[in-house]
């Protein structure tokens, strides 16, 4: 096989459709646009979800909700995540290299779902309420 013999398999890459070019197309005169009107000419459409002058079902529609933009830099980890890992200090370094957070993450809380049994020290890592009692039972610690 060499590079100027590679063709597409066959079928993959059907001819475009070739419209307005006579009656024996099928696709002569109107070109498939139909007769008249605004889609009928060149350059005549409108933006996506425009209804006409109608007020659009986008802005009919009642607004519900926020979503933050920060929520990318904010992760999460489980006592139970948080026991597999080997490490005995735990800092944000460790979570990324483990990927038990995102790369982009900046602020990780530890959150009490699971159990924990070895002592680990915890380092710029915040923890719940619930889930630094139990990292603090297992001989655990926490720092800032």
């Amino acid at each position: 096989m060499q590079l100027n013999t590679i063709q597409s398999a066959a079928g993959s890459r059907p001819s475009r459709r070739r419209v307005g070019r006579g009656i024996g197309s099928g696709l002569g005169k109107t070109a498939g646009r139909g007769h008249k009107g605004q889609k009928s000419r060149s350059g005549g459409y409108h933006k996506v979800g425009f209804e006409g002058g109608q007020m659009p079902l986008q802005r009919r529609l009642p607004k519900r909700g926020f979503k933050s933009h920060s929520l990318k830099f904010n992760a999460e980890i489980s006592l139970d995540a948080l026991s597999r890992i080997e490490a005995a200090e735990v800092d944000m370094l460790v979570l990324k290299n483990a990927g038990l957070i995102g790369e982009l993450a900046r602020v990780v809380k530890v959150i009490k779902s699971g159990e924990i049994t070895k002592a680990v020290k915890l380092k710029g890592i915040g923890a719940t309420a619930g889930a630094k009692a139990a990292i603090e039972a297992a001989g655990g610690s926490l720092s800032e």
